[in-house]
């Protein structure tokens, strides 16, 4: 039976129907927010894969490029492997979802979100995730929600939800907050060096949204919610739970009294060999059993060592923070090197800086159809001592780029102060938690080491002045107000001795870029040029480049940016642009080449395809016989544009001389009282017409 039901969020309607698509999944719902579309679905298995020791929950962010009118790039013009603003809005779903599951669950879960209309004022991800919300808590499956979620923005000192495009490109803050009616379960944001009282104040201003979408939800699934089945949870029995207690806490406890890693990861090797020989007979056939009441009674010593000691697994106290080293221009020929190192986690960021023409081009459903800084993570197998080959990014990788790109985007220097295309590719060395944040610090370090000159140095997930980036996922079923504030001093506390770890490194950007990266010039010219410059086929543009030896891009709204390691070229290849893009003027100098000679005078480019002429008479102070006497073709002339006829023909005069007549505007210094001409005279300076 078709069900409909709408409430209002952010100033807009927000609609979940109901029994009218996908009838034979598990659950689902349509969302319409104005003219976005997403159709969720959330399906479960009837029996659990043989074998399997963890809870096998899949979701998915499927983006549909007919959402948007576009037909896709790729050369077989369809949907290919997710993009990456895909595969993070999937992980930002799963996140709040997944702690809600009961425990022991083995069954597989997928949960589709299929995004099939976009309007860009209302972005799919929010509808997304109310959507996959819905669909669980209305379906059969044991499932702890409904959750919440939205999009919070600051502008003028305002909160927004779920702000438009024209608010967001203002906003101070990108932020999306997930969770119940008592607690937060999970908070991502970009920002723009905001306080900890503005981020903390948003956070709790989008949980009192999210309680009003959670009551909407319990609503309709008191109307329509299926009841919930009670799927068989693996975990381990009573009696197993006891057993293994008794025997292995004493095991575990010496497990604990050693914070060096290597031989802590000895010893528990040690326990769970001894814990799996002694119940061998005692529990045959309840394997799995055992192992996780071992891992319980693990994580019940750990919790007490923290909780009542405050002792952490390595030894340090709950605000120590680990030892710290770090190291710039390691690499001798990338434009920027950095290493951060905090006690067994080490990363090495490279950073490339390249023209404008090497941004990465966006096939997606967004407005982005360009980036102009990538951030890149990879983790190998050696990071954590394992034995396996290196395999494409995963969304895990993904995740990690894309919350270090997010924490330093806010500290680039636009492109008119910088005109360079940015990469940072962080290699994972060493792991031992916290790579993400590392990789923020190690990028900083090769940003300042490449002579980026970032506003300011970040570390961590925030920097100096205010927070850039955050990315919190609570394990548990939620955290308060109280806990939040904490974090968040707490953080500000240990970034601030992270920073002056760095800084002692390299105190600030180099004053000059790497020799080995090249050097552009940027300038604007008329977009109504743009045309000219470029030349039919690229023809003229070609030619300058030819002749150049330069790499030039041009953008719609007649940015240029010209790339070389020859400052000479790069000046001429401006000069021959702005030649062409510019209105001549009578008066306007320029440095041209001969390009073809007549009795009566040379003819002198002035830009591709377009030249004046010097008169023979002009050419030099004494009577000029032949143009070949003075002049020959290839030859360059610094002239100046003496004349623009009513035909648009250019007449020029060589500006590196001083004509003795005065037929032609001519370049004197200026006039002093009581200045005579060469001839004896006063002379009324004012260029004279030719007849």
């Amino acid at each position: 039976m078709f069900k409909s039901y709408s409430m209002e969020l952010g100033g807009r309607t927000l609609t979940l129907e109901f029994g009218k698509y996908a009838e034979q999944a598990t659950g689902a719902t349509f969302v319409r927010y104005g003219d976005t579309c997403v159709l969720v679905t959330a399906t479960v298995a009837d029996t659990p894969r043989p074998g399997i020791d963890f809870f096998p929950l899949s979701v998915d962010f499927e983006e549909k490029l007919y959402s948007v009118g576009h037909i896709p790039g790729s050369w077989n013009r369809r949907e290919g492997r997710p993009a990456e603003k895909a595969i993070l809005t999937s992980r930002l779903i799963d996140r709040p979802l997944r702690p809600l599951f009961p425990k022991g669950m083995r069954h597989d879960v997928c949960v589709v979100c299929t995004v099939m209309s976009v309007e860009q004022d209302n972005i799919p991800d929010i509808p997304g995730m109310i959507g996959a919300s819905a669909a669980l808590a209305t379906s059969c499956i044991p499932w702890a929600g409904p959750i919440g979620a939205v999009n919070i923005g600051y502008v003028d000192g305002e909160y927004i939800v779920n702000p438009t495009v024209a608010q967001r490109e203002v906003s101070l803050m990108n932020l999306t907050v997930a969770g119940t009616s008592e607690a937060v379960l999970m908070v991502e944001a970009g920002a723009k060096e905001v306080s900890e009282e503005v981020m903390l104040g948003a956070i709790l201003f989008a949980h009192e949204e999210i309680k009003k979408i959670v009551a909407f939800i319990n609503d309709i699934v008191a109307e329509i919610g299926a009841p919930k089945k009670e799927f068989p949870l693996q975990l381990p029995g009573e009696d197993v739970k006891a057993a293994v207690r008794e025997y292995a806490l004493p095991k575990v406890e010496w497990m604990f009294e050693t914070f060096e890693r290597s031989e802590r990861n000895a010893r528990e090797e040690q326990v769970k060999a001894e814990v799996a020989e002694h119940f061998a007979e005692q529990f045959e056939g309840r394997e799995q059993e055992v192992a996780d009441a071992l891992y319980g009674v693990q994580k019940e010593v750990m919790r007490r060592h923290i909780i009542d000691k405050g002792v952490r697994p390595d030894g340090r106290k709950l605000t120590e923070v680990r030892p710290i080293w770090c190291e710039v221009g390691v690499l001798p020929r990338p434009h920027g090197s950095g290493v951060f190192t905090r006690g067994q986690t080490q990363v090495m960021t490279v950073a490339t800086l390249a023209p404008m023409s090497e941004q990465q081009i966006i096939d997606g459903i967004g407005t982005e159809d360009r980036k102009r800084y990538m951030h890149h993570y990879n983790f190998p197998g050696y990071s954590t001592g394992e034995a396996k080959p290196p395999r494409s990014p995963g969304r895990r990788e993904i995740g990690h780029g894309a919350l270090a790109e997010r924490a330093l985007l806010p500290m680039i220097p636009p492109v008119e102060e910088f005109p360079y295309c940015l990469r940072l590719v962080s290699e994972v060395m060493s792991s031992n938690g916290s790579t993400s944040q590392a990789s923020v610090c190690g990028s900083t370090l090769a940003l300042m080491d490449a002579g980026v000159p970032i506003k300011r140095p970040v570390a961590g997930v925030a920097m100096a002045q205010g927070i850039t980036a955050i990315q919190m996922d609570i394990k548990i079923k939620g955290i308060d107000e109280a806990i939040l504030r904490q974090a968040l001093a707490q953080a500000y506390d240990g970034r601030m001795h992270i920073l002056g770890k760095m800084l002692e490194v390299l105190p600030a950007p180099r004053e000059e870029l790497s020799k080995h990266a090249p050097k552009i010039v940027h300038f604007m010219i008329n977009p109504e040029k743009i045309g000219e410059v470029v030349g039919p086929r690229g023809k003229t543009i070609n030619k300058i480049i030819e002749e150049t030896g330069v790499k030039i891009d041009i953008e719609d709204d007649g940015s240029v940016f010209i790339a070389t390691e020859d400052s000479e070229a790069a000046k001429r290849a401006r000069q021959i642009i702005e030649g062409i893009a510019k209105d001549l003027q009578v008066g306007d100098v320029f440095t041209g080449k001969v390009v073809r000679i007549m009795p009566f005078g040379a003819f002198v480019e002035y830009a591709p395809g377009k030249d004046g002429m010097i008169h023979i008479s002009k050419l030099a102070n004494e009577r000029v016989e032949k143009v070949e006497d003075v002049v020959n073709i290839g030859d360059t002339l610094e002239c100046r544009v003496g004349e623009i006829d009513s035909q648009g023909r250019v007449n020029l005069v060589r500006n590196d001389i001083v004509y003795d007549d005065d037929s032609m505007p001519v370049r004197r210094p200026p006039r002093r009282d009581g200045d005579r001409d060469r001839r004896g005279g006063d002379r009324d300076r004012r260029p004279r017409r030719r007849d």
